[in-house]
């Protein structure tokens, strides 16, 4: 059976790699020149690589390291000590370190906090405990209820201090969802929680040793290629043409460069487009069905991602780095977590600006500097004195709609795979699956949209469909 893929995103890219496990064949339709979607990167003039974010992977992401062994890459992932940094606004150029014993679960996370000195008191971490607790015990669906809370507004409920907020918090949401507690529904934080407790490695952190769309992407397309499918660079879609009953006829291609637009046909159809370019290319009748008017309940995120590179190392620390700025949400020095990017001489720092919406209209000069102006609190010893680092290039990566705004309440809104139309379905992390919006959620929606079309329309004899249903395994200890 021929699947049309609008998108070739994580999610787009993984749907179309279960099809084919399950024996049916994928075009992927990509508006793009590059693969990736959300986690694009480029090429500069300099060959240096720039990505669309920081991309940090998590013991906690059991389907994108099942995807990885399947497609005999998870060597590519280089796995980091198992901690958490921080920064110490108050102590510029200080890090404080949340070191997670190996040691099962929850008790090594448990031990990380509890051993921390610098962030937290002991009333604080008791208290902090004892909030946690309910979504510990109470599980997932205690988890899904709390969506009608903030996080900062579930934290009150709990009693717990709001310096644990400021300290830790507001740290972890920017990283995680790109916007503030105060913002940020209490289920997204919580599930992220359940899992780095529930899951020994779960917050263990790696980096892929190279770019995404190079290093992860491309093997994606070889393993679907190799098979049968198609992936397509700089075929936009256009419009969604409908049959009389509603169901979908063909894509329209946009031809480029004075080419003739073209149809693509398809016995499935597949939207891996994110959830803002959807709403725009639903067709009008689909617009007045509940299931997509739903759809308008969520937004995407504005997100900026920079590049620095500098004539000098400015850390040795092969980690991911909260900065805890105002203006600032992740960082990491490049050259030392990536071996493609590494460089014994020079810093490369990658750094996510969030929250993003009051920048993301300001000129690439007002960011970067802003920018150099926070560095220098985390780095005191190399912006002071006669001899400062020097900037040598930056990129600024600036994403307008990036994933889901995870505000309150958006569980609501967020649409399963399948939809009220018998040939078109749904995937991206937006969707409804158990984590948020993510490099995870991607792929496991991805996953989903395989499975629910395998399920409508098997191929005979298949002997690939346990593929799709098998539990995904997860061992982040052997890196």
């Amino acid at each position: 059976m021929r699947v049309a893929i609008a998108g070739a995103g994580l999610a787009g890219l993984s749907c179309a790699k279960y099809l084919t496990d399950a024996g049916h064949t994928p075009i992927v339709l990509e508006s793009r020149d590059v693969l990736g979607g959300l986690v694009a990167a480029w090429k500069d003039s300099d060959g240096d690589w720039y990505e669309t974010g920081l991309h940090a992977f998590f013991g906690a992401y059991p389907n994108m390291l099942q995807l990885l062994k399947e497609l005999g890459i998870e060597d590519r992932l280089q796995w980091k000590e198992h901690t958490l940094i921080f920064n110490q606004p108050d102590k510029p150029g200080t890090l404080s370190r949340f070191d997670v014993p190996d040691i099962p679960s929850p008790f090594n996370v448990i031990a990380s906090i509890l051993r921390n000195k610098d962030m937290l008191t002991w009333e604080q971490k008791i208290r902090f405990a004892v909030g946690l607790l309910p979504a510990v015990v109470r599980g997932q669906k205690y988890v899904e209820d709390m969506d009608k809370y903030s996080f900062l507004e579930w934290l009150k409920r709990q009693g717990v201090d709001e310096r644990v907020t400021s300290d830790v918090f507001i740290a972890a949401c920017k990283a995680l969802t790109f916007i503030n507690p105060d913002e940020v529904s209490a289920t997204i934080l919580l599930t992220a929680l359940n899992r780095f407790l529930q899951e020994r490695y779960g917050s263990k952190i790696a980096f892929l040793d190279g770019s995404p769309t190079e290093r992860l992407c491309s093997p994606i397309v070889d393993y679907i290629t190799e098979r049968g499918g198609e992936v397509r660079l700089n075929a936009p879609l256009k419009e969604i043409l409908l049959n009389t009953d509603g169901t979908v006829k063909g894509y329209l291609i946009r031809g480029l460069n004075g080419a003739e637009d073209e149809v693509i046909t398809a016995d499935v159809y597949v939207s891996a487009m994110s959830v803002d370019p959807l709403k725009v290319m639903l067709p009008k009748p689909w617009k007045l069905m509940e299931f997509f008017q739903k759809l308008e309940g969520l937004e995407g995120v504005p997100v900026i991602n920079l590049h620095l590179w500098f004539d000098r190392k400015l850390t040795e620390i092969d980690h991911l780095l909260f900065s805890r700025s105002p203006l600032l949400s992740v960082y990491a020095d490049m050259s030392n977590t990536c071996r493609e990017y590494a460089n014994p001489n020079r810093s490369m720092l990658e750094l996510v600006l969030a929250p993003a919406k009051d920048w993301i209209a300001k000129s690439d000069e007002e960011i970067v500097a802003a920018t150099l102006a926070e560095l220098e609190k985390l780095f005191p010893n190399h912006f002071g004195g006669d001899n400062p680092a020097t900037l040598l290039k930056s990129h600024v990566v600036k994403t307008p709609r990036s994933v889901y705004k995870a505000t309150p309440g958006r569980q609501q809104y967020r649409p399963a795979q399948v939809t009220p139309i018998a040939n078109f379905y749904l995937a991206g992390s937006y969707t409804m699956q158990r984590y948020l919006g993510s490099m995870e959620g991607a792929v496991l929606s991805g996953k989903l949209t395989a499975q629910a079309i395998s399920e409508a329309l098997p191929v005979a004899n298949s002997s690939n469909l346990q593929t799709l249903t098998r539990p995904p395994a997860t061992n982040a200890a052997t890196a």
